[in-house]
């Protein structure tokens, strides 16, 4: 990758207009990454669920950086076969190190997700009881890890748009500043809306599986002789809509029964 070619053409209309949709896409792409950073910022103790949001996005950046480094200039090694699988009639797939990575952090969200619907069904004095705080550095491991699996997706689409490193890079690092700015407040909304929380884990069941189809569909795979296809991002954020939508009414439905059923007082 040659820097001085990146600079040529950076200030002309096609360049801004390019770099406006960079931010854009970083923007749209990183709300379910920004969705995981408050949620599993909150097993860490409250005086350090801050600090480990704004690390976690830091060095995430630092790492997708890095990233987008490697994939313009070794982007064959992610690429390449690393093996394949061909039970005539039951499994076919080639794997390379982009559909493993992302399809394992399928599986990662999938079981995170899980773990933490568990927990919200238990009595409330029992999850006091059972959960104790994690480590500040091991919450902090999982959330550099799995932006680094988010990073791929929205890597691979703005290469899509442009293979100028100095407008992507520039859009990673805004996209990394709206989400300092954001997590903060995302975190408080959760915890003062408890209920938008289950949503939230919901929502993270929903991302793993679209990791998990989109490795799949990377790899090619084949099950019982059917392709699997990558899960539409339109069809995503769809029912995610409906899943906000479905929560709010149902919630203001349930304030008014209760308001309903409290007993009337008349003045005298």
């Amino acid at each position: 990758m040659d820097l001085g070619s990146s600079l040529d053409g950076l200030f002309t209309l096609e360049s801004l207009f390019t770099f406006g949709m960079l931010i854009l896409l970083q923007a749209v792409l990183g709300f379910d990454n920004l969705l995981y950073i408050s949620l599993e910022s909150q097993r860490v103790e409250p005086s350090k669920q801050s600090m480990t949001r704004k690390w976690g996005i830091g060095l995430a950046v630092i790492l997708r950086i890095i990233l987008l480094f490697a994939l313009l200039n070794i982007l064959q090694l992610f690429t390449s076969e690393i093996f394949a699988l061909d039970i005539k009639g039951i499994i076919k797939g080639s794997f390379n190190l982009e559909s493993i990575v992302v399809f394992l952090g399928g599986i990662f969200l999938i079981y995170t997700a899980i773990k933490e619907i568990m927990h919200m069904m238990l009595l409330e004095e029992d999850m006091e009881k059972e959960r104790k705080p994690s480590s500040f550095w091991s919450v902090l491991f999982s959330i550099v890890i799995m932006n680094a699996i988010f990073s791929f997706d929205s890597i691979l689409s703005a290469m899509a748009l442009t293979q100028n490193f100095i407008l992507m890079a520039s859009a990673i690092l805004i996209g990394g500043i709206l989400m300092v700015v954001l997590a903060d407040k995302v975190t408080e909304f959760l915890k003062k809306n408890r209920m938008y929380e289950v949503v939230g884990l919901f929502i993270l069941f929903l991302v793993g599986a679209m990791l998990i189809s989109e490795g799949a569909h990377k790899a090619g795979l084949e099950l019982f002789n059917t392709e699997i296809h990558a899960m539409s991002k339109g069809t995503f954020y769809l029912i995610i809509f409906v899943m906000v939508i479905v929560e709010m009414v149902q919630s203001r439905y349930q304030k008014n029964l209760i308001a309903l059923k409290q007993p009337k007082t008349y003045e005298k």
